[in-house]
């Protein structure tokens, strides 16, 4: 298949990709914002309340993933259909998918209310650090199912043009949970000193403005409204379709999830000092990394739409310039990383042996930052818009169960290796698997308009 370049016009993809990639990429920021503070502000107040809030918010990177895979399906099937131009496919779309992903997300809201001791015992066996995060979990249990709901509001609203909408919306929660987390958790204005209670209470009131704001905007005239009639009643082909299209995405969330928590239970079982080194690490990797996702869902969008309209030569084209993108924004990640080390080294409060592992921790996340960056656009975003994410799914699933997680549980639990080598073999994933989503891409079986 050649490429005709006479349909493709530089300037025009490269003000669609920015007019969607900058909000989506600080919208990814904003998030990654409100857990940086909450750990930044936890650990100054003592490494056992930021080790036992780390470990807790892995319930909810859990319920994320479920919620992500809701996100990436919808965004198919509504990238394509607004392509077409068929707005009561999305909206059908839409409703079925909401249903589906309010449902989940309760679920977790009750596990978090009613069962955080064991919840919190999956992932370490410290008795204090389980204390502390059942607080926290409790306090914060609403905001699975409020999360469930506005993502999904948000996930139209970029797929229909509003990207910038919905950035508008979760930035202002985002500045709102980190005002109101330095309140809270420190006692100002007329408010007692409340530690974790107040980084939960924070993130309840911020995602309750955000929920009330989106389902505010969907309101409004022209937009791709939820249909009551749609959500009571489900259509029966379009059902099949998301889920034919859809369950991959799902089963690769979810593993992928599951095998990244493991990560955090393999960690929170080498000590306190491993706990706190890793989740800042983490932490400062989510906040350089939203470049590649905005290029990412970015990406994912315009080819959408192109392979929508039957445009499949130009949807190739956009690929492989998203490819290229990717690479040089993740070299770039992974010298931004270098020079935050002595800034990052500089803020937090944490023992010496904490401090060392953070900073070779962070050595190795910045060369991991191209493979992380083209990863995420080839699989998240571009296999995904043709409907094609089984590939990902198995990628994903035998990278990480096959050789990551059980090398690191030997690593960790049979041959007692240092924490920083443990650390090394975990974060292998992304450089494993890039030769073969490399091979994939150039047979290009993502090419494909999913409409009916």
């Amino acid at each position: 298949m050649s490429m005709d370049f006479s349909k493709y016009s530089p300037r025009e993809f490269y003000r669609k990709l920015f007019s969607l990639m900058v909000p989506i990429a600080f919208q990814s920021f904003m998030v990654a914002a409100v857990n940086a503070s909450d750990a930044l502000m936890l650990a100054r107040l003592d490494q056992v309340s930021l080790s036992a809030v780390s470990l807790a918010t892995q319930v909810a990177f859990i319920a994320n993933m479920f919620l992500l895979s809701f996100n990436s399906g919808l965004s198919i099937f509504a990238a394509q259909y607004w392509g077409k131009n068929d707005i009561g496919s999305i909206e059908r779309i839409f409703a079925y998918v909401l249903r589906s992903s309010a449902l989940v997300s309760a679920l977790f809201s009750f596990a978090s209310l009613f069962f955080p001791e064991l919840l919190m015992k999956a992932y370490t066996s410290d008795e204090e650090l389980i204390r502390e995060g059942c607080v926290y979990l409790r306090a914060v249990s609403p905001t699975f199912l409020m999360a469930g709901v506005s993502q999904i509001f948000l996930c139209v609203l970029k797929n229909s043009e509003h990207a910038l909408s919905a950035t508008v919306i979760t930035s202002v929660s985002v500045v709102l949970n980190i005002v109101l987390n330095a309140v809270f958790i420190y006692g100002m204005l007329f408010f007692p000193r409340m530690g974790i209670k107040g980084a939960a209470l924070a993130t309840v009131v911020s995602r309750t403005v955000e929920l009330v704001w989106s389902v505010a905007m969907n309101a409004r005239r022209g937009s791709v409204r939820l249909r009551l009639s749609y959500f009571l009643r489900v259509d029966a082909v379009l059902r099949r379709d998301f889920w034919h299209y859809s369950y991959p995405v799902l089963v690769n969330q979810i593993v992928w999830g599951v095998g990244f928590s493991m990560y955090s239970v393999i960690m929170g079982h080498l000590g306190s000092d491993a706990v706190a080194a890793n989740s800042i690490s983490n932490i400062v990797k989510n906040l350089v990394t939203c470049l590649s996702s905005g290029i990412s869902a970015g990406g994912g969008i315009m080819i959408g739409n192109e392979l929508g309209r039957g445009n499949l030569e130009r949807a190739k084209i956009y690929g492989s310039k998203i490819c290229h993108i990717a690479i040089g924004v993740g070299a770039a990640m992974g010298i931004v990383i270098v020079l935050l080390i002595p800034f990052v080294l500089s803020i937090v409060s944490m023992s010496a042996e904490a401090a060392h592992y953070l900073k070779w921790m962070l050595v190795m996340c910045s060369y991991n930052m191209i493979g992380k960056s083209s990863n995420v656009a080839t699989n998240c975003g571009i296999f995904p818009a043709g409907g094609d994410a089984k590939f990902s799914m198995i990628c994903d699933s035998v990278t990480m169960w096959a050789v990551c997680v059980p090398a690191g549980l030997l690593a960790a639990f049979v041959f007692h290796a240092p924490v920083l080598l443990v650390f090394f073999i975990i974060n292998l994933d992304e450089m494993v698997k890039l030769p073969a989503i490399f091979i994939y891409y150039k047979k290009y079986r993502w090419l494909r308009n999913i409409t009916r």
